[in-house]
């Protein structure tokens, strides 16, 4: 494992972010198998001006690695940054769940956060209007535990299979390869449930001010587990430490071409200064009960519970104060899925959280293949006692001369009964088909309040963002934005179209 980082304040004689280390001797050149090399300049040739030949191993050796550099990008979230730090618990939850790292007040654990913008590839700006990733993977005792969420209390959509599609219309027409904005609202307004996430993310929330300034949410609602097997409904808040920070669409705009990678830079800069950026947890806690008779259904992400209905209550906090040696091997190596989780901590039936319970983890097989676990940044504290065995870039001994079966009589790994079944006990009754959420006026009531709490000028510039982004898409496709922000709130729409008119 990548080692965990220690809680000092930076040498101020280190490099600074933008040198590479002084006073380094790495001693004499080797290839990739370790044998010496003579020359990385001149290749070997017959006479001066004669051609290169095969037999120039090392050209041969250092060419093909470099054809073989890049791994598939991400299809989501492919831009971001991250950094290492630590999770420090600071208030007793252990009558909620019976998850170690969260166990006693004043324990810390090893962690990892990228942070990432969600739908443009790996070259976009980090000020592009977009949700922004939020993945926090932390080095438990009893295995690592992934919190893959986003800088927003909702999503989009509600339903796994339109998981694509919503991605889809985010990123570049087939035929143009440029964004198109007819693709997006066109779905998105045929998607009205999608309006919540658009109200967040055409409002200054949507271009935060760089990852230190802004919230995390698990968007999703978790389940907790305790030693006697009770369980409660959770959903996770991580509340900036730096305050809160938005970027108006002008500066947003400005940063796009004069500082794309503004993010990025402004994190591993606070970091590398000792400006070390925080955040703390929160947790909103229902009973089954609760969370099966609250008015809004608490297993569909598109909608909130209310903090005066349940309120935040805290849990503990975590800094980041360690940039990473090396990009490639811990940020874009990094895999995160929602089904890396530890005991005490379990799914809800949200049906997107189920779907990425699959897609996240498969997606990093195929990005990274099936040992993509045994990277350094992805192992775990503890070495992983299984029956696992050969794949692609497989590490180590790879199991040994051990049996690779269960049951066996050779002293192999055997499960622990003693640890409870996240699920063990939960009742579940129904008549198997396709079960579609219908489109109601209950939709519209949480976007309407978010709108209704916004300040003056911050609705102004949501209408203004909206307008602006809306103008650019067919006549048929404005009608039908103003019709669905006619359902949320009238002047709302009415205000839309007075800028559409504008133009």
């Amino acid at each position: 494992m990548i080692p965990p980082p220690k809680d000092v304040k930076q040498d101020p004689q280190a490099p600074s972010s933008t040198e590479l280390p002084a006073n380094l001797n790495l001693g004499r050149m080797t290839n990739s198998v370790g044998a010496p090399v003579s020359d990385d300049i001149a290749p070997l040739t017959l006479g001066a001006r004669g051609p290169i030949l095969l037999e120039d191993l090392h050209l041969v050796d250092k060419l093909s690695h470099f054809d073989r550099e890049r791994i598939p990008e991400r299809v989501v979230h492919a831009k971001g940054a991250g950094a290492h730090g630590y999770f420090e618990v600071t208030k007793d939850i252990s009558h909620l769940t019976r998850a170690d790292f969260l166990s006693t007040v004043g324990k810390r654990t090893p962690m990892f956060a990228r942070f990432s913008t969600v739908a443009r590839e790996s070259g976009s700006a980090d000020t592009e209007r977009n949700p922004r990733g939020f993945a926090l993977k932390f080095y438990t005792e009893e295995g690592n535990f992934d919190m893959v969420g986003n800088n927003t209390p909702v999503f989009f959509v509600r339903d796994p299979a339109a998981f694509k599609d919503m991605i889809a219309v985010q990123k570049r027409d087939p035929r143009t390869h440029l964004p198109s904005t007819n693709m997006f609202w066109d779905y998105f307004t045929l998607q009205p449930v999608s309006f919540h996430q658009l109200l967040v993310m055409f409002s200054n929330r949507g271009t935060p001010d760089g990852f230190r300034h802004m919230h995390g949410f698990s968007s999703h609602t978790y389940k907790l587990i305790n030693r006697e097997g009770a369980a409660h409904y959770v959903k996770w808040h991580f509340r900036t430490d730096q305050g809160i920070k938005n970027l108006s669409a002008r500066e947003a705009e400005r940063l796009r071409g004069a500082d794309p990678d503004y993010a990025t830079r402004d994190l591993f800069d606070a970091i590398e200064r000792g400006d070390y950026p925080s955040w703390t947890l929160y947790f909103q806690v229902l009973t089954e009960e609760q969370a099966l008779n609250y008015k809004y259904d608490v297993f569909d992400v598109t909608k909130v519970i209310s903090k005066q209905d349940y309120p935040l209550q805290e849990v503990g906090r975590f800094v980041l104060n360690r940039n990473p040696e090396n990009y490639f091997a811990e940020v874009e190596q990094a895999a995160f899925a929602p089904s890396h989780m530890v005991p005490g901590i379990a799914p809800s039936p949200d049906r997107m959280l189920q779907g990425r319970l699959f897609s996240y983890a498969d997606t990093q097989l195929h990005r990274l293949g099936p040992n993509s676990a045994q990277l350094p940044i992805n192992s775990p504290r503890h070495r992983p006692v299984t029956t696992q065995r050969d794949g692609p870039m497989a590490f180590g001994e790879n199991g040994g001369r051990h049996a690779n079966y269960y049951p066996n009589s050779f002293g192999g790994p055997h499960p622990d009964p003693g640890i409870t079944e996240v699920q063990a006990g939960c009742k579940l009754a129904g008549t198997v088909g396709r079960y579609q959420y219908e489109v109601s006026d209950k939709d519209f009531e949480q976007p309407r309040a978010l709108y209704r709490l916004l300040a003056p000028d911050e609705q102004q510039d949501l209408v203004d963002n909206i307008a602006a982004d809306v103008r650019t898409t067919h006549p048929p496709i404005q009608r039908r934005v103003v019709e669905v922000l006619g359902r949320i709130d009238k002047e709302l729409a009415s205000r839309v179209q007075a800028g559409l008119n504008s133009s």
